[in-house]
């Protein structure tokens, strides 16, 4: 999720309760719920922003283990604008899954975030802003 700023653009990025780790909001996809629908509940829950799609960026696939069992997972990122809403405005029953939602450049956003699918997918929006501005150029 995406704003501009006088320094570039920013994506909305969440520290989930007690880990050490930073991440862009996601979650489980609800019954009767697109995936596109999904991604705008968990960003207005986990971040306090509303927010409107741009366009799906792609999917990362993923294997972990959980409790002995292997886990297969496929998640959808997409590009969305900020639309309105306070960073970090989020529920209190949200706190037991957000420690805390800001805002990051872009740019720092593809060294730090946890997940190499994440940075990847923040890398390839930034290289799409690059390629657009040379383009207007």
């Amino acid at each position: 999720m995406l704003r501009s700023s006088d320094d570039g653009p920013q994506v909305a990025v969440i520290k989930p309760a007690g880990r050490n780790v930073l991440a862009l909001p996601k979650g489980h996809i609800e019954r009767g719920e697109t995936s596109q629908q999904t991604a705008e509940r968990e960003i207005f829950e986990e971040t306090g922003l509303r927010v409107a799609c741009i366009k799906k960026l792609g999917d990362v696939k993923y294997v972990y283990r959980f409790k002995g069992k292997t886990i297969f997972k496929c998640v959808s990122f997409y590009v969305f604008r900020y639309d309105g809403g306070e960073i970090d405005d989020i529920s209190i029953a949200m706190r037991k899954e957000v420690d805390v939602a800001r805002w990051m450049s872009l740019e720092e956003a593809v060294v730090r975030l946890s997940y190499p699918g994440e940075r990847d997918m923040a890398g390839r929006v930034l290289e799409e802003l690059i390629s657009e501005a040379i383009a207007a150029s």
